[in-house]
């Protein structure tokens, strides 16, 4: 099984959406599974249809959570060394194609927010960034051609 790499307070957000998906979202699916059967015939009623393929992807998430929190491996950002770039870093690169500073942090898959300058280690910038010291110079294969990077620094 593939370790999933996340903070506490990342595997709390996991814990509760699995606990709501067992509660809340189950039973609003058996409602509607009931509603639906109130039609009559389950041969052609879109509704009974819909809500059992809901049903089945609400599980299949469940299914999916579960594994992700009991193969969990916490990652504490306090006590990261800053000496190199690894999961949980925050790193400043000079972005050599667009002539300014980026930051980037470091994270597991499923705290991942490109948006917000969090991106994965499984991703092509933070998989090439690993192991790299400030100063070095880091070039990126990526789909929309080579990006080249200077790691400026490395923080927690």
């Amino acid at each position: 099984m593939e370790k999933t790499y996340i903070t506490k307070e990342g595997l709390e957000k996991l814990v509760a959406d699995l606990e709501y998906l067992q509660g809340t979202k189950r039973r609003e699916i058996a409602a509607q599974l009931d509603f639906a059967r109130s039609f009559g015939d389950l041969k052609e009623n879109a509704e009974y249809d819909a809500a059992k393929r809901a049903q089945m992807l609400n599980e299949t998430r469940i299914a999916e959570l579960q594994s992700k929190i009991s193969n969990a491996q916490i990652i504490s950002t306090e006590n990261v060394s800053t000496d190199k770039v690894i999961i949980g870093t925050k790193v400043t690169l000079w972005d050599f194609a667009y002539e300014e500073e980026i930051e980037y942090e470091i994270t597991g898959s499923e705290e991942a927010d490109p948006v917000n300058n969090k991106i994965s280690i499984n991703s092509p910038v933070a998989t090439a960034l690993l192991g790299h010291v400030a100063g070095d110079t880091v070039e990126v294969k990526a789909p929309r051609g080579v990006m080249k990077y200077e790691i400026r620094n490395i923080s927690r």
